[in-house]
């Protein structure tokens, strides 16, 4: 062992881990070692299938939604094939909650005083801003230069790092328990003595207890002027979420890429990624019409992603939850189906000023071939909806309003709930259009009260081409499906065809199965940091953004309504957007430069394209800082044009 140990600087060889394992595996009740002790090895795995059928009978449904399988069992528990498991406790989820936070602070290992300018060339990554101070809310950056770095002392931070070892070797926040993971914890005990002499921590102090940095929980509590979900004892750490999404490594143009494009798309933790690939991986079926294994486990993890949804929006029902291919085609679907049916000529349909092309031109192309009036509501000098002028727009003739929850373009938040119930008022119905808010601020569809809210997936921390339209029950089944094929039928017969309910009429074909599954997991994943601590972090930055931007010369921002999410639009004097883009882009920073898909409401500011940086939960002071920084000097010399010119 002696020599082992030399060769692996302390960390058990090859030899020793596969005798633990084999002691491990001997003691286990069932184990095939158990009565002669020899090893383990690849022909010595039993390969007798069992005889009776019972043992085959599959009982419950694959847990899918994390890829751990139902079917796991207690160490040293045996299996019983005809009664399986369904829900095994975890003594860290005892109270059936997620748990509390047990993660670290975020408090800054580094701090900077009074800092004078920001080097482009190695921006500070690890510094805490003094807006956010007290709040538990912990961006990691000022603008300052690695020459004014010093210690922290007593008086920098009042808040000092706390939490299991896990945080301090390296070990991913949030992780879903992968079955690999469970393995590790069972044999971590067997590590941990060869591990110790090393002095590093030991293998059981990495596995033994995860790492959560998120909070539970839906009560608020004041701080400072902010509202906190629940327990507050540890803060918001941006640096933890960073470290989940592996893109936030890529360099751009010799530089750590800035994500400033979120209202665009936003990147995808680690837990989606490995979400999908483990599906296609252990369960990719075609879904519904089978009786083998895999579409079992396909039709679970899907139905499970469902069910998750459901939760996240709080619709009454899971047969409210239809997946579709994004916001476009849930507006789409409900243009083409409900509207085709319901709305004849002189009917007046309502949209706002602040609309998505896609929440525009779906109701232009109705109104076009049923003769319906298309009106507007317009927003003040601010990018605010003029509230007035919306309830003398509603009439007997409104049959339906459609409009956005928080605007793309301008970050607008809409007061959806009032307009909803206004809608109703005069017997209209509404669309609340959501694909800039879900991943900002809770959504609650009881609450809303509206009859359809759509997002898209990309928009959350979920893959591409995926994507929900929520419908109120009674209204998904009383309108006729807009496609037909296979899945959304009760019967075909050439005569007449019989239709399912909500929601597999509105599901024709094969659906996006495994990104419906990633989709679930980046619910998961936003889900267990806590929607009220993200939006509380998130507009601490817009603050900070807003403030920053300010100061810039020659920068004029677009929407300055009183309540907003975290979307600036801006443009800047002697430049085109499209340079503005290209410079920022030299340092690695991507921002959207352009019309938005909302040109209506950038016209009506008296341009047509904008720069549009836009926040997510990952970004912090420093992305922000960087992005000013080359604003900075493209403000100093206006005269500089950036098209294929580098910037020193």
């Amino acid at each position: 062992m002696g020599k082992e140990q030399e060769q692996y600087q302390g960390i058990p060889g090859p030899d020793l881990i596969q005798q633990m394992a084999n002691e491990y595996f001997k003691a286990m009740p069932g184990s095939p070692i158990q009565n002669n002790g020899g090893p383990i090895t690849g022909n010595d795995a039993p390969r007798d299938l069992p005889t009776d059928p019972a043992q085959f009978t599959r009982t419950s449904p694959a847990s899918s939604g994390l890829g751990a399988s139902p079917s796991a069992i207690d160490h040293g528990r045996s299996f019983n094939l005809t009664d399986p498991p369904t829900s095994l406790p975890d003594p860290h989820f005892s109270d059936g909650r997620v748990p509390s936070s047990i993660a670290g602070s975020g408090a800054s290992k580094t701090a900077v005083a009074n800092p004078e300018h920001f080097d482009l060339a190695e921006p500070p990554l690890n510094l805490p801003d003094p807006l956010f101070a007290g709040t538990g809310l912990i961006p990691h950056s000022v603008p300052g230069t690695k020459n004014d770095i010093k210690e922290p002392t007593a008086s920098d931070q009042p808040i000092k790092p706390f939490g299991p070892a896990s945080l301090q070797v390296g070990h991913i926040p949030y992780t879903a328990e992968l079955p690999y993971e469970k393995a590790l914890k069972g044999m971590a005990g067997l590590f941990q003595p060869a591990f110790s002499s090393t002095g590093l921590p030991g293998l059981q102090s990495i596995v033994q207890e995860p790492s959560f940095y998120f909070m539970h929980g839906r009560e608020s509590i004041s701080k400072n002027g902010i509202s906190f979900p629940g327990n507050t004892t540890a803060p918001f750490d941006v640096n933890l979420i960073r470290r989940d999404f592996p893109i936030l490594e890529e360099h751009v143009n010799g530089r750590r890429i800035v994500w400033l494009d979120n209202a665009a798309t936003t990147q995808k933790p680690k837990q989606v990624i490995d979400r999908i690939s483990y599906f296609y991986r252990h369960e990719n079926s075609n879904i519904h019409r089978a009786a083998h294994e895999l579409a079992a486990r396909a039709t679970d993890a899907y139905e499970l992603a469902r069910r998750k949804l459901q939760h996240f929006l709080n619709a009454s029902s899971i047969n409210e939850i239809v997946f579709v291919r994004g916001a476009t085609e849930a507006i789409n679907l409900v243009a083409k189906s409900w509207g085709e049916q319901n709305l004849k000529e002189g009917d007046e349909i309502l949209i706002s000023h602040l609309e998505h092309h896609a929440n525009i031109v779906p109701w232009q192309q109705l109104a076009e071939r049923n003769g319906a009036i298309l009106k507007v509501i317009p927003v003040d000098d601010d990018g605010q909806l003029l509230m007035e002028e919306y309830g003398k727009l509603l009439g007997p003739k409104t049959r339906i309003v459609s409009f956005t929850h928080v605007s793309n373009a301008l970050g607008t938040i809409t007061p959806a709930r009032k307009m909803v119930e206004m809608a109703h008022a005069a017997g209209a119905k509404a669309l609340v259009d959501g694909a800039q808010s879900v991943s900002h601020m809770r959504v609650d569809v009881k609450d809303l009260d509206c009859d359809w809210y759509v997002f898209s997936g990309h928009k959350v921390f979920g893959p591409t081409g995926i994507g929900v339209l929520y419908g109120k029950e009674e209204i998904l089944n009383a309108t006729q499906p807009w496609q037909g094929g296979g899945n959304m039928i009760a019967d075909v017969r050439f005569e007449k065809t019989i239709y399912q309910k909500a929601p597999a009429r509105w599901e024709a074909g094969t659906g996006n199965i495994a990104d419906a599954v990633g989709l679930g997991a980046a619910i998961d994943y936003v889900s267990r940091i806590g929607i009220d601590m993200i939006s509380a972090y998130e507009h601490q930055l817009l603050v900070y953004a807003t403030r920053q931007l300010k100061q810039v010369p020659g920068i004029r921002l677009i929407g300055t309504a009183a309540e907003k999410a975290g979307v600036l639009s801006f443009v800047m004097e002697g430049y085109r957007t499209e340079e503005i883009g290209s410079a920022l882009n030299q340092f690695g920073v991507a921002v959207r430069s352009g019309h938005h898909c909302a040109q209506p409401i950038l016209r009506r500011f008296g341009v047509e394209s904008s720069v549009r940086p836009s926040l997510a939960l990952y970004n912090n002071c420093n992305d922000i800082d960087t992005m000013i920084a080359v604003l900075l000097r493209l403000s100093s010399n206006r005269s500089l044009r950036f098209s294929g010119i580098q910037v020193q």
